[in-house]
Parts: C-alpha cells; structure tokens; sequence
C-alpha cells in the first residue's frame, strides 16, 4: 500500500471552488466521453448519515484505452471499467474507485480538504504518526510548464499565459505563489489530496501501485489547470446553476459515449 498527499495551491478562494470544480468535472467528462468509452452517471443526489451532509454520486469509466498496453493484453473483456463513489461534503470529500473485477485486491481511496492556506499545513486528515511519516507530499505547480507531458499541454489551458477577464487573475508566473502569499487582496486556498492506492497482485503491485499514483498527478494537474483558466465561465455561477448543469450533462454523456470518436488521456505508453 502506497500513501501519497498532493497540494495544490490555486488563486482561488475556498467558495469559488466549490462551484469550479463541479463545473470543470462536468467539463472534464464531456472531454473524456466519446467512442464507447467515458463517463456514465449513475446517481447523482443529496445525501445525509452519521451528522455529514453533502452530495453523493455514482459513475461508471470506462477506460479501455486509457489504461498501459501491458494491463489491456493481460485483463479480460469488461474488466477495465470502474465504478467511482464519491461522498462531497464539502469542504471535505472522499472517492472510492472500484474494479468488481479486481475486488478487495483493488482499492483507491482520495479523501481532499479544500483550506484557506498556501499549502503549508502538515497532515491536515489525522493519520496516525506513523503513517504520515510514510506518506509522500507532492506539490503540484499548475504554472509549471515541465509538470505537464507533451501530449496533455493545451495553449488554451495553460495558467503561465491565461488572464481572466473578469477577475484580471492570472496570468501565473514563476514565482506566482510567492506574489499570491503577498498580496491579501487575491483569494488563495489548497486542495490536500490524500491518495491511498493498494493493487494486490504480486507480479505486478509495485508497479501498478506506482502507476497509479503518478496518474492520479496527471489528472490532478491537468485538471486544475483546466478549472483555473476556465474561471471566466464559472466564476458568476451559483450551486443552482450548477445543478441544472450536472442534470444536462448526465444525458449529453449518455449519447455522447455512444457516437464519434474515443477522446481525452488515451494512454499509448506501455
């Protein structure tokens, strides 16, 4: 089992990502549905249990092409879908990917606190000692060019060059956490991303354990860089308008995965 906790400082307030990051997931689906593969929303309602409040969801990935070709030869047909829970109490949520084919050999866990700091605060989730002294911190720099492949960078979505209209935030430039700690009258906040991964398949653990966690800092990256340099169509949003979003989303998704073309981060590597 591999325990690792990624930080991702962003000029954002806490508030604001509450709205931006339901709307860059609903955006991130529609980019990653396409040709059979994709996303499939199962449930999507409020929830309430042991005093937590929030909104549960249930989706179906379908991820035959966005898997290592060593793992397509080796897994069998329908193998390669897992289903994500997710419970957003907001500001902490917790997800729980799952393989049925795998079973209790496969388990993921990212449990995220969004704080109003800049990424300072050392175990924000309560492990115990010695297990945080096992975890690995990773800071993700959204503005960091080399933090990002070749095949993932989009000039469109790139915060080192982005300047939104109706914040004038942005754009980020190498010493941009430094200017944001400065400067009181920006918002700033970090999303602590505790990543458990345990892969029991021996031949391969350490390896899949390990690919894994360096793709979840693939999607972590991409996709806040996409929510920042998408303030502009979030910004001025409310929850309600969020809602009817997801709604409309979940049935584009549904026609989406069954026309065109497979899209998003189709992995080519082995």
């Amino acid at each position: 089992m591999i325990i690792k906790e990624f930080r991702v400082v962003l000029p954002i307030s806490v508030e604001e990502y509450q709205v931006g990051q339901l709307y860059a997931v609903a955006e991130a689906s529609k980019n990653e549905t396409g040709g059979g593969e994709g996303v499939k929303v199962l449930v999507n309602e409020p929830y309430e249990k042991d005093g937590e409040k929030g909104q549960y969801t249930h989706k179906i990935y379908y991820l035959q092409s966005k898997v290592p070709k060593f793992l397509r030869v080796m897994a069998p047909k329908g193998s390669l879908e897992v289903h994500e829970k997710a419970w957003n109490a907001y500001p902490y949520c917790r997800t729980t990917p799952q393989n049925e084919y795998m079973g209790e050999n496969f388990f993921i866990k990212i449990e995220t606190w969004h704080k109003p700091d800049m990424g300072q605060t050392d175990n924000v989730h309560g492990l115990d000692p010695d297990d945080w002294k096992k975890a690995e911190v990773i800071h993700i720099d959204i503005a960091d060019r080399t933090q990002v492949g070749q095949k993932d960078y989009k000039p469109d979505e790139d915060p080192a060059t982005f300047v939104s209209k109706k914040t004038s935030r942005g754009p980020l430039g190498p010493n941009w956490k430094t200017e944001l700690k400065n400067n009181l009258a920006c918002p700033h906040m970090c999303a602590y991303k505790l990543v458990t991964v345990h892969f029991k398949w021996r031949v391969i653990q350490g390896k899949m354990e390990n690919l894994i966690h360096k793709q979840e800092a693939r999607l972590f990256n991409n996709f806040h860089r996409q929510l920042f340099c998408s303030l502009d169509q979030w910004v001025e949003l409310s929850m309600d308008d969020i809602r009817r979003m997801e709604e409309e989303t979940q049935k584009e998704l549904d026609k989406m995965r069954a026309e065109g073309e497979i899209k998003g981060m189709v992995d080519d590597g082995e």
